[in-house]
């Protein structure tokens, strides 16, 4: 057994987990761990980097991993929501998605013509030409980010009870970067819990999760680290806010290696935005102030890939306690 040295990061102790001894051999696999995914069926192919179908022993490590991430909520005041994998296109414009990430997003578009444009598409589509001439964006975009839909709902209710509030959210996110790496897909899903309150709830929040991820690796058997983190902002601007959101540690990242033998990779987030969600949409606490929020959430299938990569592809010859820690009957 190996144990990583104990560092201080924002005033919390983050300690590595203990596991077995990561064989970097691994990370030499010939062929490809996507390779491997594809052809043992636990990803399908659709044709398009980065979109995948998932297998029924897939989806049980995704649904047991999410299961896990919900039940820290147990006894908690907390409310379930869950919205579709698409959003309000003027909301997500309005949060300024658009001014940090337009490489990301997936928006829908439609036909929006008559019958003699939609005769035009048809000879377009039979000519392999261009045929976008007349289809349209809609009203509704791809949801990049699963908490993103909550705070105009929050906002529309009125000030915070006292207390403030707690949500639980689930959703499928899209965002536009197509790769052939496992990690990163163009459709996934994230489990998150999203407080709203004063600046010292928030950041209590963001503690107690951070040591909680901590304690679910060492459940899951899964080698860890938190670090401070950044968004990935677009341009020369995105540079200033990439150093500023990393001054202030307004984000840390749940890092597991393996899964990309090149670098690890960030299988959950623990952010502290500050007044900049409640400021854009009228959020109060129940004293009338400008209220806070900050999330904690995870990538259903980069965990499901890391659990994978590190205890094999078949669940039913994992070890004991991680089956255990999943699921109470099923591969036991």
């Amino acid at each position: 057994m190996s144990t990583q040295t104990e560092e201080q990061v924002a005033g919390f102790n983050v300690a590595e987990v203990e596991v077995e001894s990561f064989d970097e051999d691994d990370e030499l696999d010939n062929p490809t761990y996507m390779q491997q995914l594809l052809a043992a069926g636990l990803l399908i192919s659709t044709g398009v980097d980065g979109l995948y179908g998932r297998s029924q022993v897939f989806e049980d490590v995704v649904e047991g991993i999410s299961d896990l991430i919900g039940a820290w909520g147990e006894g908690k005041q907390v409310e379930v929501l869950r919205f579709p994998p698409a959003m309000s296109r003027q909301v997500l414009e309005e949060s300024g998605y658009w001014a940090n990430f337009p490489d990301q997003l997936g928006a829908v578009f439609s036909f929006c013509g008559n019958e003699r444009s939609h005769q035009r598409l048809l000879k377009c589509l039979d000519n392999k030409e261009d045929w976008t001439e007349d289809v349209k964006p809609t009203r509704i975009v791809m949801t990049p980010v699963a908490c993103y839909p909550v705070y105009g709902v929050m906002a529309a209710r009125g000030p915070l009870p006292p207390g403030g509030r707690l949500v639980d959210i689930f959703s499928y996110c899209c965002r536009y970067e197509p790769s052939n790496q496992p990690e990163r897909m163009l459709m996934f899903r994230q489990r998150e819990f999203v407080r709203m309150g004063t600046p010292a709830q928030i950041l209590a929040f963001r503690d107690e999760w951070i040591e909680h991820a901590k304690l679910m690796m060492r459940w899951l058997q899964l080698p860890s680290s938190i670090g401070v983190a950044n968004d990935p902002f677009f341009g020369r601007t995105g540079k200033l806010l990439i150093d500023s959101q990393r001054e202030q540690q307004l984000k840390f990242e749940l890092l597991i290696p393996g899964v990309n033998p090149d670098k690890v990779t960030a299988c959950g987030s623990f952010n502290y935005h500050r007044d900049k969600f409640s400021s854009l949409w009228k959020i109060q606490t129940d004293t009338g102030e400008t209220a806070h929020t900050g999330c904690c959430g995870f990538g259903l299938e980069r965990l499901a890939l890391s659990l994978f990569k590190h205890h094999g592809f078949d669940p039913k010859v994992w070890p004991r306690g991680v089956r255990e820690t999943l699921w109470s009957n099923k591969y036991a």
